[in-house]
């Protein structure tokens, strides 16, 4: 049995009682009740009974909720002044599924007889119970972030989410602003989409717009089946984000100068970071009076295609450039006339480069060639081609006038009426798609803007 040892029972010496001897615990019988022992503010935690439902909590004691299987509340005990209790988020799950912390009968939480919702991601409470007036005071409240990010968490641009990943799509001028990061560096890395505005296309019987530049890496955390252009391993085109604001441009398509005879105008760039796409090369023009100005392409992410002028050989506009690895485009169509012949060539596409045309004495010929394919990415969580070249400008009048590339780029122009309405020739907007050349007597028309997307891994 423990033993009341007493050193000295002179209060005014300040003399000590001690209870028990050495390794002895003390403990009060049952119904017994002490004073002056009181509490240091703290709570015995129970590491060994994580609550997952609705529970009631005891005086002096500390609660690990988990509501990651749906939200329960927590009932506070009948206070009596100095009780303490505290809860923490143990899953850091309040922010998905709150605990609700209901005071006793009519006892008040801060003053006032309700419950209240803990809702912060990571947050743990301490409460102590005052008196009647004020009831359970909070003492201590915080949103823990010392155990850190398990993944990174962003703002900007349209935000959707597919299987475990965060899909950002910017289909204009924005910002990506990363609020958080992870402490594993490679679920920082994210995959990206950056595609440039398509190249403008003239009338009579110009060449095609090339599409705009086309750039894509996929970081090895975010699954989903890329394009053929995939940036990886190569570190140059790994982006790896930091906490602060990313600026997006989105590039508009090009359009077609106000003059006959003039090249066509090329496409804005689009960036991310250090990523850079260039715009689609403008579309070369047909029936110039100066092959050498007025009839090549013009060079961008894919080249413009070549307008028809003749007699003899007008270039189509280079692609990639400026270069960069992968590509990020290729070459417009070239356009050779034999003696008099007006066809032109589609512009590139970033998956391959336009064909180029021959054309036979003057008048008729064959009808233009198409523009250069675009590529397929799923980094949108669904297959989309981007980025393709605009059809060739038509001599002729065929019954299909000269088709875009797939990804947006528009259909060419045929000679005379045009049985197509104009949205049919310009590139299709946010995709890149270089714009169809336009026949004799038909007007310009514009390349497709656009697109950044943003895809990383969130859970």
């Amino acid at each position: 049995m423990s033993k009341i040892e007493v050193d000295a029972i002179d209060k005014q010496s300040g003399s000590t009682l001690t209870l028990g001897g050495s390794g002895t615990a003390v403990t009060l019988a049952s119904g017994a009740t002490q004073t002056g022992f009181g509490r240091t503010g703290t709570v015995d935690w129970q590491t060994g009974s994580i609550k997952t439902s609705t529970f009631t909590a005891a005086n002096g004691e500390g609660y690990f909720a988990n509501t990651s299987g749906g939200a329960f509340t927590m009932n506070l005990p009948a206070g009596t002044a100095g009780n303490i209790v505290s809860v923490v988020d143990y899953t850091n799950t309040f922010q998905t599924n709150d605990l609700t912390v209901a005071p006793n009968g009519s006892q008040k939480i801060g003053g006032i007889a309700a419950s209240i919702a803990l809702f912060a991601e990571g947050q743990s409470v301490t409460w102590v119970y005052v008196d009647d007036t004020e009831g359970w005071k909070n003492v201590q409240d915080s949103t823990s972030n010392v155990v850190g990010n398990a993944f990174l968490t962003a703002t900007g641009g349209t935000i959707t989410t597919s299987g475990n990943c965060k899909i950002h799509t910017f289909t204009g001028p924005g910002t990506l602003t990363v609020t958080k990061v992870a402490n594993d560096a490679a679920n920082n890395e994210v995959s990206y989409l950056v595609v440039a505005g398509g190249g403008g296309a003239n009338s009579h019987y110009a060449g095609g717009g090339g599409a705009g530049g086309y750039r894509e890496t996929k970081s090895p955390v975010t699954p989903y089946t890329a394009s053929p252009l995939d940036g990886q391993p190569s570190a140059p085109n790994r982006i790896t984000v930091t906490a602060t604001a990313f600026p997006i441009a989105v590039g508009a398509g090009g359009g077609a100068p106000p003059l006959i005879n003039s090249r066509s105008v090329s496409g804005a760039n689009s960036t991310f970071s250090t990523i850079v796409a260039t715009g689609g090369g403008g579309a070369g023009a047909g029936g110039g009076p100066s092959p050498t100005a007025d009839g090549p392409g013009l060079p961008g992410g894919s080249g413009g295609g070549a307008g028809g002028l003749g007699p003899g050989t007008r270039t189509g506009g280079t692609g990639n450039t400026p270069p960069v690895s992968p590509s990020q485009g290729f070459p417009g169509g070239a356009a050779t006339s034999i003696g008099g012949g007006y066809n032109s060539a589609g512009g590139g596409g970033a998956g391959a480069a336009a064909a180029s045309v021959n054309s036979p004495p003057s008048p008729g010929g064959a009808s233009g060639p198409p523009g250069g394919v675009g590529v397929s990415t799923s980094i949108s969580a669904s297959p989309t081609f981007y980025a393709g070249g605009g059809g060739a400008g038509s001599w002729d009048s065929p019954t299909t006038p000269p088709s875009g590339g797939n990804g947006g780029g528009g259909r060419g122009s045929v000679n005379g009426p045009n049985p197509l309405p104009a949205a049919d020739h310009n590139g299709t907007a946010n995709t890149g798609g270089g714009a169809g050349g336009g026949g004799d007597t038909a007007g310009g028309y514009t390349g497709g803007s656009g697109i950044v997307i943003i895809r990383y891994k969130f859970q």
